[in-house]
Order: C-alpha cells, then sequence, then structure tokens
C-alpha cells in the first residue's frame, strides 16, 4: 500500500480521469484558437490599406512640395552662373 493511502487502482483511474479532463481542455482551446484565426478574415486586407496610406502621404507631400515652391520661388530674371550641390552663384541683371 502507497504512503499517501491510495491504491493503485484508484491512483490509475485519477490518472485517466486528468488525462480525459486534459483532451478536453486541448479541445477546447484548439476551437477557440480557430475562432480568434476567422475573425482575421472580416478585416480589410492590409496590403490595401498600406497602399491607400502610401498613396495618401505621397499627395500630401507633393501638394506641400507644391505650395512651397509657388510662395518661395526664386525670381525668373537671376541666372545660374555655377552650382555645387545646393549652392548656387546666381547673376541677377
Amino acid at each position: 500500500m502507497p504512503a499517501n493511502g491510495n491504491s493503485p487502482d484508484a491512483v490509475r483511474k485519477q490518472i485517466e480521469q486528468e488525462r480525459e479532463s486534459l483532451a478536453d481542455a486541448v479541445t477546447t482551446l484548439r476551437t477557440e484558437l480557430k475562432d480568434a484565426t476567422d475573425i482575421g478574415s472580416k478585416l480589410p486586407p492590409m496590403p490595401a490599406l498600406a497602399a491607400g496610406a502610401l498613396l495618401g502621404g505621397f499627395v500630401l507631400s507633393g501638394g506641400i512640395g507644391a505650395t512651397m515652391r509657388l510662395i518661395f520661388r526664386r525670381g525668373r530674371g537671376a541666372h545660374t552662373r555655377a552650382a555645387a550641390g545646393r549652392f548656387r552663384l546666381v547673376d541677377d541683371e
């Protein structure tokens, strides 16, 4: 007889019950996980959202750039004598 007072048959029966309980828990978890992944199919496709965001950013930045060119444009009468990178030597005649 074991020290805890349970017979070997009682221990086997208890282990079998635990196995069945564990199998039920795994089945329930798999079902819940499958349901959770099905939620993603109801959302809009991410590539379409990314493309829309990219297009919106491009249009917005282009609009800002065009506005800045109109506001801060240089006079049209100047002639560029030399240029190095963003620096220009301009002759205002």
